[in-house]
């Protein structure tokens, strides 16, 4: 499928998303938001794609917001505007189930920021900042950060985020746990591929049966959980991957998952 403003492609069981719109720091109209939702689908219905990448072109991931592009539109409704673009969008990448590996090239500011926590791992350029800059235009996080946040740091912290518009430097950031690893400067793309290598090669399905699992977590006592953990721990002992594990394990070989 052609876009417009990401491009799309897939090699060796990783398909990679990236945001096309360099001359604004990628920042998010409604083009792009929908056409995110259309790729977030198409890695779903791909068998071959095991594992996501999703980035931005040039010196930013994304800026948040066009907000030229909005005001010039006119009198826009966010309640509108969110349930039709971002909030499917963050939906999409939460229930895919497969893993999104977040490259953060750079800065992740407003829904940008939203977008990078909603992926399962976060490498960070040692140069990536990440802001939640909504409250400098009198607004407040939106597109998930709600929810993220107060789960990845202390809910003090969180307040201070989003109520000062703090700029959170990738070596805080991952004291702080919003993100997995910095790359050292020049090696983004290695050690994006250090998670990519192990992802495109591991049982996928039990993947994504983790990630819904973790997504449960959050809402769940501890007795919904042990039943959910047992419900999903039946579907994943049917899997092809499963029986390959066991086997290869009883033949003291490396398995060879195949992702179903």
């Amino acid at each position: 499928m052609a876009f417009q403003f990401l491009k799309y492609e897939v090699n060796g069981g990783v398909g990679t998303i990236t945001l096309n719109r360099p001359e604004v720091y990628n920042a998010l109209n409604d083009e792009l938001t929908f056409e995110l939702q259309e790729a977030i689908r198409l890695t779903a219905k791909d068998d071959a794609v095991r594992v996501v990448v999703l980035t931005g072109e040039g010196k930013a991931f994304c800026s948040g917001q066009d907000l030229k592009s909005s005001s010039q539109q006119g009198k826009r409704s966010f309640l509108e505007s969110l349930r039709k673009r971002y909030n499917p969008l963050i939906l999409g990448m939460r229930n895919l189930p497969k893993p999104i590996v977040c490259r953060l090239n750079g800065v992740a500011a407003g829904a940008g920021c939203s977008i990078a926590l909603a992926c399962d791992i976060i490498v960070a350029a040692h140069n990536a900042v990440l802001i939640e800059v909504f409250i400098n235009i009198g607004l407040v996080p939106d597109s998930g950060s709600g929810y993220f946040l107060p789960r990845l740091v202390s809910m003090a912290k969180a307040f201070e985020l989003c109520s000062m518009g703090t700029k959170v430097n990738a070596a805080e950031a991952a004291k702080l746990g919003l993100i997995n690893k910095v790359a050292e400067e020049g090696k983004l793309d290695e050690a994006v591929k250090h998670y990519t290598d192990y992802f495109a090669s591991a049982p996928t399905k039990s993947i994504g049966f983790i990630k819904k699992m973790l997504n449960k977590s959050a809402t769940s006592s501890l007795e919904e959980m042990l039943e959910y953990e047992a419900y999903l721990q039946q579907t994943a002992g049917d899997t092809h991957d499963h029986k390959e594990g066991v086997q290869a394990f009883l033949e003291k070989r490396k398995p060879v998952f195949i992702g179903k």
